[in-house]
Formats: C-alpha cells, sequence, structure tokens
C-alpha cells in the first residue's frame, strides 16, 4: 500500500520529468527556429559578426543547455536553461520593441515586427525559461526536504 509519502514523491517526479520535457521542447524549437532563420540574416552585421552568427550561436547554446537538462538533471543545469532560454526571450523582445542600434561588434538586430516563426521562437522560450526555473526551485525544495 502507497503511504502518502511515496505518493507524493511520485508525483513530484512525474511533475519535474513534465517539466524537463517542456523544456528541452522549448529550447529544441529555439533552436531549430534560429538555425532555419539564420540564413536570412548574414547582410546584417558588422566587421566582425553577423546577425546570422549570433542566430547560429543562440542554437548551439540551446541545444547545449537542453541537452544538460537531460543529462544531468540539478537545480544548476536548470538554471543554465533558464537563463539560456530567459536570455534569448529578452533579446528577442528586445529587438522587436527597441531600436538598440550597434552595439560594439554586435549588429544592429532591430525587427519590429511579428511574424510566425518569430512568434513560435518567443513561445518556445518563454515556456523552456518558466519550465527551467520551476525545475530550479523544485530541485531547492527537495534538497530542503531531504535536509530536515
Amino acid at each position: 500500500m502507497a503511504t502518502a509519502g511515496t505518493r507524493s514523491a511520485s508525483v513530484m517526479t512525474v511533475l519535474r520529468a513534465g517539466l524537463t520535457v517542456l523544456a528541452v521542447a522549448g529550447l529544441g524549437i529555439d533552436a531549430y527556429v534560429h538555425f532555419d532563420l539564420a540564413g536570412n540574416y548574414a547582410p546584417i552585421r558588422t566587421s566582425t559578426l553577423s546577425q546570422a552568427d549570433l542566430f547560429r550561436a543562440e542554437a548551439v547554446v540551446s541545444i547545449l543547455a537542453a541537452l544538460v537538462i537531460v543529462v544531468r538533471a540539478r537545480r544548476y543545469t536548470a538554471v543554465i536553461a533558464a537563463l539560456v532560454s530567459g536570455s534569448a526571450l529578452f533579446v528577442l523582445v528586445l529587438y522587436r520593441y527597441c531600436n538598440v542600434g550597434k552595439i560594439g561588434p554586435l549588429p544592429n538586430m532591430y525587427e519590429p515586427v511579428w511574424f510566425t516563426e518569430k512568434s513560435l521562437a518567443a513561445i518556445g522560450e518563454g515556456a523552456a525559461f518558466v519550465a527551467a526555473g520551476l525545475l530550479a526551485v523544485l530541485a531547492e525544495r527537495r534538497h530542503h526536504v531531504q535536509d530536515k
């Protein structure tokens, strides 16, 4: 017969697994969109970097963040995934609404429109940010409960 503690542990395991899947899916969507769109942004560049370079780097970092939370599910890996997805969402929204201009080696990436893939990236990044943030909180909670 299952005790309340075992049921609670089972629910938490399922919750963590679901949040991990959501974070990985969101990061995967982000990576796909950035790889898919990168070629379109090659002309937007400085002497050092193009927006395509930045898009490809973002895609690779998103894939790595997704892999680390699958391979090593810890609080710090969830925080890494939350930072990657949250910063990507921040930059997407920033350059959608603000004409920041060129900053050092970064080209001016201002694009004041929403389109399907940009919206998809924002949804993926947002979902990954929330899910990874909750994973970090749940991991912290688990350590506090185990310490008692």
